[in-house]
C-alpha cells in the first residue's frame, strides 16, 4: 500500500503525527506544527526517491521513527544556528554610517569649541575628556575657584548653543529658495 496514494491511511496517521509531534516538539525546540510538516515533506521526498521506503510496512512506525530523526535534525540546527535579533547590534562594531556620522558631529563640535571665547575652550575641553575630571580637578588645571566653575561653564554652553544655532540653519521648504 502506497502512503502517497491512499488518502485513508494518511488521515489514519494524521493524529498520530499530531501527537507524536507535539511530544518531540519541546525537547527540540520547535514548533509542534513545524516538525509535523517536515515530516509530511520527508514523506513526499522519500516517495520521489525510493518508492518502496515510502511504503514501509509498519506505516505508524515509520512516523515515529521519522518524527523523531526531524527533531534531532532541529535539536543540531539550533545547535549551530545563531537566532538573528533587529533590536540588537552585531558585536563585529558600529554600523559604518553610524561611525561617519559620529565623528562628523564630534569634529563640529570640536571645532565650535575651538572657536569659543576666552577660557571658554579650555573649560569645555575639560569638561569633556575622556578622564571624567570632577570640578575639583578641573579647578586645579585650568586655577579657577570651584564656586566659579559652575556659572561659567553656563555662559560657556550658551555660547557654543547660538553659536551653532547660527551654523545650523533651519531647513526651508523645498523649491521656496529666496
Amino acid at each position: 500500500m502506497d502512503l502517497l496514494k491512499d488518502p485513508d491511511l494518511v488521515t489514519e496517521l494524521g493524529p498520530l503525527l499530531s501527537a507524536e509531534a507535539a511530544a518531540e516538539a519541546p525537547g527540540a525546540g520547535v514548533d509542534a506544527a513545524d516538525l509535523e510538516q517536515a515530516v509530511w515533506v520527508r514523506l513526499l521526498e522519500s516517495g520521489r526517491r525510493a518508492p518502496d521506503r515510502a511504503d514501509p510496512a509498519e506505516p505508524a512506525r515509520w512516523l515515529r521513527r521519522a518524527v523523531r530523526a526531524e527533531a534531532r535534525l532541529a535539536r543540531r540546527r539550533a545547535r549551530r544556528e545563531i537566532p538573528y535579533d533587529h533590536r540588537r547590534r552585531p558585536a563585529a562594531g558600529p554600523v559604518p554610517e553610524d561611525a561617519l556620522l559620529h565623528g562628523e558631529v564630534n569634529r563640529a563640535l570640536r571645532s565650535a569649541v575651538a572657536r569659543l571665547p576666552g577660557r571658554c575652550p579650555e573649560l569645555m575641553k575639560a569638561l569633556l575628556s575622556p578622564r571624567d575630571l570632577t570640578y575639583r580637578e578641573i579647578a586645579g588645571e585650568l586655577g579657577i575657584s570651584q564656586g566659579s566653575l559652575g556659572p561659567v561653564r553656563s555662559r560657556c554652553l550658551g555660547c557654543l548653543r547660538r553659536m551653532l544655532a547660527a551654523e545650523v540653519a533651519a531647513p526651508g521648504l523645498r523649491g521656496m529658495e529666496r
